[in-house]
């Protein structure tokens, strides 16, 4: 369909949302989607909610927000300051809180939670904490309601980007209370009894802030205060109307009859405490509680029904709503909209106001594989605001993000960033500072000197490319000089390096192009002939040892050496023929799935949970929790086997995701590993970064149609398509014969039809020639162009 809807960005600053009109093709069957399906209520945000630190499906919480917004919203269960803000085992619920955390691992910051109760005030969040039940708990992506069972009160909220309504319904009650708590960090609150209003500003963070880091927020109440009431960091509560500290918090009071609904309007801004107001009159105003929710549910209708899917399993379309809802949710925005209707931004890198757009809370190793690509063709117009927001990342910090929350942090590895721009460009996208991003991208990969420090002075190492001199000179990162997951940065590297060659290439720098095409070819550097497997490698050319392939961690990242062994996704025919030929490649992709799930966790130290993931699902060495080894699947299109992705892919699917608290196989990872299965439900995926192709699966839906860019639409369909027809027999594309076992970005953004005849048995010639494989470095020609 095509969305009313130009740009979501210009919408979302000034809030002013127009549901669209959606209409689903039905298909028959008893429980096919209805025409006007609310495609937002059929997202479960609790999906991925049942995990902890030692075992994730999905490690997410019910995200309460518009897409890519400021602010989210979640109901806190966990124990305060951990990163495990909401599991669904949890049976008590101690705050509704303003949230910026892209991953338990990462946490929280800039946060701050409302509460209501009754009777005698408890401040603890452990003392407070009310019993609820999911029977009594409604969550959407545009709203949360639940039932405080200690207090005989209904809490519920609706997100704007930079703001939100609450609405408390609370008994007959002479002492009601609102709780704001501002958390451990840093934090002032201030309470004004004649304008009926809480103000003040949080500062807890968990790095990557500056030292002026303050989040401002503004609380307006629709009902007097009978009591105003601060309490300081020893939990003393006093009638202080303003309180400043380590951990403080206000505490406002009622009278209530039954039924008797408190409202509170509240926005927050990082620049300014005139920023929240402006942003609670622009965002809000004079809306009341259902119009907000009404508007936060148009959001999500205009962008979910950029796809839309028939099909009669109602349990595929959930999950696939469900993982497209997460992966439209980061990178957030982190720019706001001053009085003269500028895009302006508090920078998480030097600490200053600056104009333009600014995103954050994103990590590139695990987004640039799918995340970016969906931006890329359905979002060029978002995905230039992001390149533009990555420009001025680099102007005010000196170096490109690589995980950034909001600002630099020092975790994972890789030069992701270079693939997600890179693609960008070599996609079509455009109106960004192309020169300046290339700039940076040089620099990733030509020193690790002047890298930003931490607070305690230690280089933040996952900027730049840690041991870049050393992977320069010998052409890999060595095993041996004090660099951890050695093996594993060799092969990111070089997937990058392929990127900045496309990238340079495009602009003309074609001495710099062939340099780094070169550097491309660096992944076989750490490829180990006689164990068949990639290998971490010493200085001095030997080979790491003892080495067992089962090892998790070591010269890897969050995997083992048969996981990074297919990580060049820039020349997987190289890869081929290193293994010596199709069939012996294609017969180490079928033993990742028929090994034993065997691990070695001395390195850790203890069973990480991606290892632990692994292991119990039954799969053999295939670890789909993780992202390094998410894109293998569909290497059998490079090596003949097309039907062997079809098969494989279709039982991941089936087997690993689901619209349920345990529906993911791993953490989540902003939206990554929901976009391996919304690209995946298509039928097609992105493994190669700027190359604008996609490997061909296994369709999951009867039909799907897709808005793309310049408002052409893109039609699906899966003739016998269902749970036992998951082979590909033919495909047409615009009604002719299309053999490739893959797809070009331009014919994809054209429009038309493509049409998959599926069956129970596989076609082995369909997509088989060796001809007809998808790009490669080492393919004759490199098969560049190729359309």
């Amino acid at each position: 369909m095509k969305t009313p809807f130009r740009t979501l960005l210009a919408l979302l600053a000034s809030t002013t949302l127009v549901a669209p009109t959606l209409a689903l093709a039905r298909d028959g069957a008893r429980d096919a989607a209805p025409q006007r399906e609310a495609l937002a209520d059929l997202v479960n945000p609790l999906m991925g909610t049942d995990s902890d630190h030692e075992l994730s499906y999905g490690n997410t919480y019910p995200a309460v927000a518009v897409p890519w917004g400021m602010n989210f919203w979640s109901p806190v269960t966990g124990k305060p300051g951990s990163g495990w803000g909401y599991m669904y085992h949890d049976k008590k619920i101690n705050g509704i809180k303003q949230t910026h955390q892209p991953s338990p691992w990462m946490n929280d910051y800039a946060a701050f939670s409302l509460f209501a109760e009754t009777g005698p005030v408890r401040l603890k969040e452990d003392e407070r904490a009310s019993w609820f039940s999911h029977k009594a708990e409604t969550s959407h992506p545009y709203s949360y309601k639940v039932y405080l069972a200690d207090y005989d009160v209904t809490a519920e909220v609706a997100p704007t980007n930079r703001a939100a309504q609450f609405r408390f319904t609370f008994p007959k009650s002479d002492d009601a209370h609102i709780l704001l708590d501002g958390l451990a960090g840093g934090s002032m609150v201030t309470i004004d009894p004649v304008h009926r209003r809480i103000t003040g500003y949080v500062r807890n963070n968990h790095g990557g802030v500056p030292d002026n880091f303050r989040n401002y927020f503004v609380a307006q109440f629709d009902h007097d205060f009978t009591v105003s009431r601060t309490w300081d960091d020893n939990w003393q509560m006093t009638a202080d109307l303003t309180r400043e500290g380590g951990h403080v918090g206000a505490v406002v009071s009622f009278k209530t009859q039954a039924g008797e609904q408190v409202g509170v309007k509240v926005a927050s801004s990082f620049i300014s405490a005139e920023q929240a107001e402006r942003n609670l009159d622009s965002e809000i105003g004079k809306d009341d509680f259902a119009a907000t929710e009404a508007k936060a549910k148009a959001a999500w209708e205009s962008e979910l029904g950029r796809i839309t899917v028939s099909d009669p399993s109602i349990d595929n379309r959930r999950t696939f709503y469900s993982a497209m809802y997460r992966m439209l949710l980061f990178p957030r925005m982190f720019h706001e909209v001053d009085a003269s209707g500028k895009t302006v931004h508090y920078s998480p890198y030097d600490g200053k106001v600056h104009d333009g757009p600014m995103f954050t809370d994103n990590g590139f190793w695990d987004t640039w594989r799918a995340v970016f690509p969906y931006f890329a063709l359905v979002r060029p117009d978002l995905d230039s605001q992001i390149m533009q927001g990555l420009a001025n990342a680099y102007k005010e910090g000196g170096w490109l993000p690589e995980w950034m929350s909001p600002g630099q942090r020092d975790v994972m590895i890789g030069s992701n960033s270079g693939n997600i721009i890179a693609d960008a460009y070599l996609n079509g996208v455009r109106g960004f500072d192309a020169e300046t991003l290339y700039e940076a991208m040089v620099k990733n990969a030509t020193t690790s000197q002047g890298r930003p420090r931490d607070k305690s002075g230690n280089v933040v190492s996952a900027v730049g490319r840690e041991g870049v001199e050393y992977y320069n000179k010998l052409g890999y990162v060595p095993y041996d000089v004090g660099i951890n997951e050695s093996a594993a940065r060799t092969l990111e590297y070089a997937t990058a390096d392929f990127s900045l060659s496309r990238f340079a290439a495009a602009l003309g720098k074609t001495e710099d192009a062939r340099k780094y095409a070169a550097q491309a070819q660096n992944y076989r550097n750490v490829y180990d002939a006689q164990s068949g497997w990639m290998r971490g490698r010493n200085k001095d050319g030997s080979w790491m040892a003892p080495f067992n392939p089962n090892a998790w961690g070591d010269a890897f990242t969050e995997g083992n050496a048969m996981h990074y062994s297919f990580s060049a996704m820039q020349d997987v025919q190289g890869l081929i023929d290193l293994s010596g030929g199709d069939k012996p490649f294609t017969d180490k992709l079928d033993s990742i799935f028929t090994r034993a799930p065997l691990f070695d966790d001395s390195y850790y130290g203890t069973v990480i949970h991606e290892t632990r993931e692994m292991q119990i699902v039954n799969m053999g060495q295939y670890a789909h929790g993780n992202q390094p080894i998410q894109h293998m699947i569909y290497l059998y299109d490079w090596a003949g086997q097309p039907w062997k992705a079809q098969s494989h892919v279709r039982d991941v699917m089936a087997k690993l995701y689901s619209a349920t608290p345990d529906g993911y196989p791993g953490d989540e990872d902003n939206g990554q590993t929901s976009a391996w299965y919304v690209f995946s439900a298509l039928g097609f995926y992105p493994v190669t970064p700027s190359v604008g192709q996609y490997a061909i699966g296994s369709p999951l839906f009867r039909s799907v149609r897709v808005a793309m860019p310049g408002g052409k639409a893109l039609t699906i369909e899966a003739q016998n398509n269902g749970p036992k027809n998951v082979y590909i027999q033919s495909v047409t594309l615009n009604g002719k014969a299309h053999a490739k076992p893959w797809f070009t970005r331009e014919a994809l953004q054209g429009g038309g039809t493509i049409r998959f005849v599926m069956g129970p048995t596989p076609n082995k010639q369909w997509g088989a020639a060796k001809a007809d494989a998808p790009f490669s470095m080492s393919a004759p020609a490199a098969q560049a162009g190729r359309k």
